[in-house]
């Protein structure tokens, strides 16, 4: 699962969220639950544009303070961060990875982008060409997050 601490700051217009670990990435929301889902996507876009760069994606730290709360990506979204990550861990670029795919370039692309609603099963054929698998976990939700 991958989760970053993000600082939620209250002021009378808003719910201003910030990422100690990701300064890019900035989000806002009228309520708490909508700044959670805009800080979902902040982080999504900024990592959206890391890949692009062929930057690291940055590891997270741990919560500290009150205002703290944890922000957790979406499942689908952790699996093509991890692709990406084991590709960079190998020194596999996209063509080398379409090559042992049989794929197009262009496929790959879409398989690392994290806005396009690609398929489990080709990110795990994709990680079984790195010599890697994807493991799922179910966890329970603390109550008051549901």
């Amino acid at each position: 699962m991958i989760v970053y601490p993000a600082k939620f700051d209250r002021a009378k217009d808003g719910i201003t969220v910030t990422f100690p670990d990701i300064p890019e990435a900035i989000a806002c929301g009228f309520s708490e639950r909508e700044a959670m889902e805009y800080a979902v996507d902040a982080i999504i876009t900024v990592f959206t544009e890391y890949i692009k760069r062929r930057q690291a994606i940055p590891r997270a730290s741990k919560a500290r303070g009150k205002s703290m709360r944890m922000v957790v990506l979406p499942a689908l979204e952790e699996a093509k961060i991890r692709l990406y990550e084991a590709m960079r861990e190998t020194g596999v670029r996209k063509a080398d990875l379409a090559r042992r795919m049989g794929w197009q370039k262009s496929q790959v692309d879409r398989l690392l982008d994290l806005r396009h609603r690609s398929r489990l099963d080709q990110i795990e054929a994709a990680l079984a060409k790195l010599h890697k698998r994807l493991v799922v976990n179910v966890e329970d939700v603390p109550r008051a997050a549901a």
